[in-house]
């Protein structure tokens, strides 16, 4: 039920038709109605224009209307003059749109022109069985029957059954059966064949009228001969039949799942015979071949078969017998004219004994790659002995005229030229002969340029699926770009998920729309779409979006039941009941048309509500429904309104009745309150009920139904969930009494209290949880039986406590979350934006667990207006490192943002609402601790309730190295560390565990490779004689080098001497580490600083002997190469990384690391990518935000729109 008139604000746009005009076909003297629906905002204007030219419509000859965004022109009377082609245009601020259709009105055979008008006797024909879609299979036969009711039925007047196909009217042939009686007609194609695919509509005509109902007949391929060969050619056409040859042309099949088609063979059959011969020796790959070599009077079937790699199709359809023979022959045979030639302006009049003169007009009628088709105007001639025709034809440019047909002559004034080349430009002339002789040749032809061969078409544009009905869908697309001599579509499907593509159509469609039925309701599909020429198949064009099969979209019913809610003596309160049918989609407008009682010019109004009335008057209203299909029919129009100011004292009526919860002897009816409330407050209602039929109304309660009902609110301020009841009926006595579940409460340990203030009581629950659940109903004692009731269902209940927790924990939105920026001079910025805060917000940052203060030189500050709250560290070293935390409190609200900052890495963690520290995180990182058995253990250290977690190796060798890490994590976020074992120690030593510690190390040796510098000695276990690393060894460096493995029973040494001359194992060693070890030359910067959106190369040369091998990290971590990321190293000595399109997340410390087997050493870059603006527009995006936010109420709904500058 509609309460007053709705209208959904629709977004600004240009004009747009959802229902476009349909072309029609009528007879003379029947009326026709074009219909359209456009939308947009503002409401499109639509314009009618005739044949390009605006219509006049004062002559009363159309008629127009509009009713919202439906519009539709009338011919009430059409003649043969309104065959036309009528465009309507819809227009507004925003644009245009058009569309087109065409009425073609047809004169009955037995009317002549000036026939009086004749009121014919208006035959209703309903059909009360109609034929629905068919889908068949080549060889099969199906049967069209529709039966059907006249009124009145009149012997003498029946009406004539016309069947079309695709609006080709058919007759009774071979392929066809048409059967008409009284009350049915059928329609039987016996064989069927891809042919006979198409839209078969039924029109039944009559003097005063038709009646027509259409469906879809889809013939799919028959079983092929070979498996995978193609389907049958169809449409086989003859053209230009002569003397000796005939034209055949046809159209390709569909290759959904078989392959492309190789080529074509075409085949005869003459007339009263069953020897079917091929006539081309080889497939051709187009589908127009010429057929030479006939016999003259003889009739002749031609077939087309397809072929493929697989093998060959079915034979298509064979055509219609065509007759080898001269077409003025043909024609005299049939009963034309006796002359054989056309008179033209020169009148040549030959004598017995002389030859004929010179022909004239000659053109050329069709253009091909390898032929022409001409044509020419003959001489007058009254000749008794026959006259022919000879061509000659020569190539542009030149005089070397060539006769083409020397021993078959022509004697009709058409003829096809074979045998020409691919685009190239000829002339033609021609001769008129008799046994006397031959005539002068007649004026040259213009050059004609035979077309070349130019492909297939390319790929249709987008493919747009609508819905039509429950099993069917509408699929719209683009045409191609390249049309190429386009034939028609082919359309495929596929449910979605599979892969299985069908036919939609086994015959070439022409428009760019197409109904695909038989679809299963509920199931999802995807269309695309395949051109089609003489050549062949163009690509498959882009899948259309998946689109579901749903209930068809047809314009809805009429409203009805009118009824008049309120009037103040200017306008009016009108309600009404919605539509019975939707039309399967929602109901997106209502309009109102008002009129004088007694008059009968309707006029729109605009609502809600209806204004601009003349008080006194009396109107009466009716309405209309529209949703996206178009605008339903006018509801029955109401009763008389008298436009009065309602003075009275008793309220209104009440509306919306509507009853639920139907039983043997009772059911729940619900209404809304009235409008118009009269001169106090309504106190409840009385409820009269009848039997249908009967005008007896008995009231079903002596006492007004109290209108109070139990209001169910969470307490904006205090978050406690309250129900709420008001009694109007109260005396100094009554009480409210609550219970749940029917059963008075009395307890009240857990929170729950009773408030009552007057006629108001409240049950208040502090504490609510899932025991509250249950029906809660309160009544007033000494009263007429106030009562009422409130069921807290368990989802209602956990909406409230949600909404209860956000009102007592309030949490401050955050735009973005604490992030960081590094600035000159070492200074670091963390800052974070919340959507408002206000001048009273406090907040702190921490580091570690420990508060920052903003003091000098460190700064803190926050602004209002765009709500940033900033911290700036005055010098931010790697000791700062870990976890920094902002802490926000304005009001009663609160908010925490945090972001773990590691290395060079970085992690931002979401917003959570507690203030606690920052989520789980490593207080001291992974490291080592080495056992006196040479065992290893890996610890670290944890801000959680288990602080403290270890790693233990029993053995620890080359096997056990690597990278280790450690995750912690629980539901506020997660954190890690990790330590590579390789990088910790330098010499290669093993400890046997089942020998003494250190009787089984090893001599000691020297190895080139990244050194961790052990200033100490390993507890127990490890002793180093010298305090640092031969990292670049030198002359220097010589001397005796030892390492002492103890315990607490005894000890072990091993020395390396490094002080000899000559090839000494120092030189050897400074030697291969020094020259052979991967190096660095030269070419890296150490700061690099680029604009956003460049790309960055940093390039080096490196060396080394074997090539060494080059990697590269971001902020410790690998780079993995990818489009952005380009890794590459030219001859093994020019390494370079690329960074395409850089952005400020590329900003960061960047390493090359150049290894070999004798060493390697690295190189850090930073990288800083700035943006520089060179607009002040962009300048001011980026310092400054506006938001504005625009409320529309409209009605039922709020809408909000944000908008960024």
């Amino acid at each position: 039920m509609v309460e007053k008139y709705v209208r959904e604000e629709p977004m600004v746009r240009g004009p747009q038709f959802i229902i476009r005009l349909r072309s029609h076909t009528v007879f003379e003297n029947t009326p026709i109605k074009l219909f359209c629906t456009v939308e947009g905002f503002p409401m499109p204007v639509v314009k009618w224009y005739r044949d390009g030219v605006i219509m006049d419509l004062s002559s009363g000859r159309y008629l127009i209307e509009a009713k919202g965004g439906s519009h539709s022109l009338m011919i009430p009377r059409c003649s043969t003059d309104d065959t036309a082609q009528y465009t309507a245009v819809a227009g507004n601020s925003h644009g245009q749109a058009s569309s087109q259709a065409s009425i073609i009105v047809k004169r009955y055979k037995d009317e002549e022109e000036s026939s009086p008008y004749i009121h014919y006797t208006k035959i209703n024909i309903t059909f009360v069985e109609k034929f629905g879609p068919v889908f068949a299979t080549e060889g099969e036969s199906a049967t069209l029957s529709a039966t059907m009711t006249l009124n009145p039925n009149l012997a003498n007047l029946q009406p004539e059954a016309q069947w079309y196909r695709d609006d080709t009217r058919l007759f009774d042939s071979k392929w066809v059966k048409i059967e008409t009686g009284r009350g049915i007609t059928t329609l039987t194609l016996p064989n069927l064949y891809k042919d006979d695919e198409g839209l078969y509509t039924l029109r039944m005509v009559t003097k005063g009228g038709t009646a027509e109902h259409s469906a879809f007949v889809s013939v799919a391929d028959g079983p092929p001969p070979v498996a995978r060969a193609p389907g049958a050619p169809m449409d086989i056409k003859i053209h230009d039949a002569n003397r000796d040859y005939v034209i055949v042309s046809w159209k390709p099949p569909n290759t959904t799942t078989e392959g492309p088609i190789i080529g074509y063979f075409v085949d005869k059959c003459e007339v009263g015979t069953e020897n079917w011969t091929q006539c081309n020796d080889h497939p051709i790959k187009i589908c127009k071949y010429p057929v030479s070599g006939l016999f003259e009077g003889h009739s002749f079937y031609f077939r087309v078969r397809a072929v493929n790699s697989s093998g060959i199709s079915k034979p298509s359809r064979m055509s219609d017998p065509i007759a080898a023979m001269d077409p003025t022959e043909l024609e005299r045979l049939h009963g034309g004219s006796d002359s054989i030639s056309k008179p033209n302006d020169t009148l040549f009049i030959t004598s017995e004994g002389k030859p004929p003169g010179p022909p004239s007009g000659i053109h050329v009628c069709e253009i091909d790659r390898t032929y022409v088709v001409l044509s020419w105007d003959g001489p007058k001639y009254f000749g008794k002995v026959p006259m022919w025709y000879y061509i000659e034809k020569a190539m542009a440019n030149t005089e070397a005229w060539q006769r083409v047909n020397t021993k078959v002559p022509i004697r009709s004034t058409r003829y096809a030229v074979f045998d020409l080349a691919e685009g190239k430009e000829y002339k033609f002339r021609v001769l008129s002969a008799n046994m006397y002789g031959a005539s002068a040749p007649s004026q040259p032809s213009g050059l004609v340029e035979t077309l070349q061969l130019k492909g297939v078409p390319s790929a249709p544009g987008q493919v747009v699926a609508t819905r039509e009905t429950d099993t069917s869908l509408l699929i719209q697309w683009a045409p191609p770009k390249e049309p190429n001599n386009l034939i028609g579509y082919y359309i495929d499907q596929c449910v979605k998920g599979t892969n299985n593509w069908t036919s939609a159509n086994h015959k070439p469609h022409k428009s760019t729309k197409f109904v695909v039925s038989g679809l299963t309701t509920g199931e999802t599909y995807i269309f695309r779409v395949q051109a089609i020429n003489e050549l062949g198949l163009s690509d498959e064009s882009q899948e259309s979006a998946p689109l579901s099969v749903r209930a068809a979209l047809t314009n809805p019913s009429a409203p009805y039941d009118i009824a008049l809610l309120n009037c103040d003596g200017r306008s009016m309160v009108l309600n009404w009941k919605k539509p019975l049918h939707s039309g399967g989609t929602e109901i997106k407008e209502y309009y109102v048309d008002k009129r004088r009682s007694g008059t009968t010019m309707w006029r729109e109004i605009h609502i809600p509500p209806v204004e601009g009335l003349t008080e006194g008057a009396v109107y009466q209203f009716h309405v209309y429904a529209a949703n996206l299909a178009g605008l339903g029919p006018a509801s029955k129009h109401s009763d008389d309104f008298t436009c009065k100011a309602w003075t009275m004292p008793e309220p209104g009526p009440a509306y919306d009745l509507t009853f639920c919860e139907v039983r043997d002897s009772s059911v729940v009816l619900e209404w809304n309150k009235p409008i118009y409330t009269g001169s106090g407050p309504i106190t409840g209602y009385h409820v009269e009920y009848a039997e249908t039929g009967s005008s007896v109304w008995i009231t079903a309660n002596e006492t007004a139904v109290s209108s109070q009902e139990i209001s169910c609110v969470v307490d904006e301020k205090s978050g406690d969930i309250i129900l709420s009841f008001e009694s109007c009926q109260l005396d100094e006595s009554s009480q409210f009494i609550w219970k749940k579940d029917y059963k008075e409460i009395t307890h009240f340990s857990k929170g729950l209290t009773i408030k009552t203030e007057g006629s108001h009581s409240k049950l208040i629950f502090k504490n609510p949880d899932k025991e509250d659940i249950g029906t809660y109903s309160v009544s007033v004692t000494n009263t007429s039986g106030v009562s009422s009731s409130y069921t807290i269902s368990a989802e209602e209940l956990e909406k409230m406590l949600a909404l209860s927790y956000d009102i007592r924990h309030p949490i401050i939105p955050l735009k973005s979350e604490l992030a960081y920026k590094i600035l000159e001079r070492g200074r670091m910025r963390f800052w974070l934006q919340a959507e408002e805060i206000s001048s009273n917000v406090t907040y702190k940052f921490f580091a570690n667990n420990k508060e920052l203060s903003g003091a000098d030189p460190n700064k803190m500050g926050h602004n209002v207006s765009t709500g940033i709250i900033e911290f700036i560290m005055d010098h931010f070293t790697e000791e700062n490192e870990g976890t920094f935390t902002c802490q926000i409190t304005d009001g009663g609200g609160k908010a925490q943002s945090s972001l773990v900052l590691i290395g060079d890495g970085r992690k931002e963690t979401s917003s959570i609402p507690s203030l606690s520290p920052a989520g789980p995180h490593f207080s001291e990182f992974l490291s080592l601790q080495v056992g006196e058995d040479c065992s290893v253990t890996l610890v670290c250290k944890a801000d959680t309730k288990t602080s403290f977690f270890s790693m233990f190796l029993p053995q620890f060798s080359l096997k056990t190295t690597g990278v280790y890490k450690a995750t912690i994590s629980d539901d506020r976020g997660k954190d890690m560390s990790q330590i590579d074992q390789k990088m910790v120690f330098n010499f290669d030593f093993r400890c046997a565990p089942s020998s003494p510690l250190g009787a089984s190390a090893e001599e000691l040796v020297i190895k080139c490779t990244w050194f961790y510098d052990v200033k100490t000695p390993l507890p127990g276990c490890v002793h180093w004689f010298i305090d640092s690393q031969v990292v670049e060894p030198t002359d220097k460096d010589k001397g005796l080098y030892s390492i002492v493995i103890t315990n607490s029973e005894n000890s072990h040494k091993r020395t390396l001497d490094l002080s000899g001359d000559g090839e000494s194992p120092l030189r050897i060693i400074v030697n291969c580490c020094h020259y052979n070890r991967g190096k660095v030359v030269g070419g890296l910067p150490d700061v690099v600083t680029i604009m956003e959106k460049k790309t960055l190369s940093l390039t080096c040369t490196v060396c080394g002997d074997p090539k060494p091998q080059v990697s590269w990290l971001k902020n410790g971590a690998d780079v993995e190469p990818d489009d952005q990321y380009v890794v590459s190293i030219d001859q093994g000595k020019f390494a370079s990384l690329t960074i395409k399109g850089v952005s400020m997340e590329d900003s960061g410390r960047y390493a090359m690391i150049v290894q070999n087997k004798y060493g390697g050493e690295s190189v850090d870059i930073v990288v800083s990518v700035s943006v520089v603006y060179h607009k002040l527009q962009d300048l001011l995006k980026a310092r400054l935000h506006f938001f504005c936010y625009f409320a529309i109420l409209n009605l039922q709904a709020n809408i909000i729109f944000f908008c960024e500058f």
